[in-house]
C-alpha cells in the first residue's frame, strides 16, 4: 500500500502544481526553460504512474475491504464509463460542442471515470486510488474554470458533426477497452 500511496503523492501532487502553486510554477519554467521543465515533469509523472500501478497490483494481492458492494454496480460503472470515454475523447477531436460547451472534458471524465470505479469497487486501495483521481479532478476542473474566467476565455461553438465524431469514437473505445483492453491490461473483465 505504501507503493500505491506515493505513487499517487508523486503524480496527483505534481499534476496539482497549477491547482496551488501556479506563480511557483511558472518562475521554474522561466529559470529552467520549457524543455527541462517537461523532461523533469515527464520523468517524475512515469515515476509516480509506475509506483500507482504496481502498488495497486500489489494491493490486490491482500485486499482489504472496507463495504460490500450494492448489485448492478458494475453495469452502471460500464455506463458511466461509457460517458467518460466520450469525454475523454471530446478533449481531442476539435470544433465539437461537448468541449466548446464544457470547457474541460478530460476532467470531468477523470471525475466520472473515477466515480465509475468507486460505485463497483469495494477495497481500500480503490478507495485512494480513485477517490484520490476524483478529488484531484473536482480540484483542477474547478480550478482550471478559474483561470479561464480569469483569463476572459471563449470557445468556438463547434459542430454538430464533429460532436458527432466525438461520440462515435468515444464509444468505439470505450467498447475496445470495456470488452478487451480492461482484461488485458488490468486483469479484470468489467463485461
Amino acid at each position: 500500500m505504501t507503493e500505491l500511496v506515493a505513487g499517487l503523492l508523486i503524480f496527483l501532487g505534481l499534476h496539482s502544481v497549477r491547482i496551488f502553486a501556479d506563480d511557483w510554477r511558472s518562475r521554474q519554467i522561466a529559470r529552467l526553460g520549457d524543455k527541462p521543465w517537461k523532461l523533469s515533469y515527464t520523468l517524475l509523472s512515469l515515476l509516480g504512474f509506475g509506483l500507482i500501478v504496481h502498488g495497486y497490483g500489489q494491493a490486490r494481492l491482500d485486499p482489504i475491504v472496507l463495504w460490500a458492494t450494492p448489485p448492478g454496480m458494475n453495469h452502471l460503472a460500464a455506463l458511466l464509463t461509457l460517458v467518460a470515454f466520450v469525454l475523454f475523447t471530446a478533449a481531442y477531436v476539435p470544433g465539437n460542442q461537448i468541449k466548446a460547451k464544457l470547457g474541460h472534458p478530460m476532467l470531468l471524465g477523470t471525475k466520472v471515470w473515477a466515480l465509475a470505479h468507486l460505485l463497483a469497487n469495494n477495497q481500500l486501495a480503490d478507495l485512494l486510488l480513485f477517490g484520490g483521481f476524483l478529488l484531484w479532478a473536482i480540484l483542477c476542473f474547478r480550478s482550471s474554470r478559474r483561470r479561464d474566467a480569469a483569463a476572459g476565455l471563449a470557445r468556438p461553438a463547434g459542430s454538430a458533426a464533429r460532436t458527432a465524431l466525438t461520440v462515435v469514437f468515444g464509444a468505439a473505445a470505450w467498447a475496445a477497452f470495456a470488452f478487451w483492453g480492461h482484461s488485458l491490461l488490468i486483469g479484470v473483465r468489467p463485461l
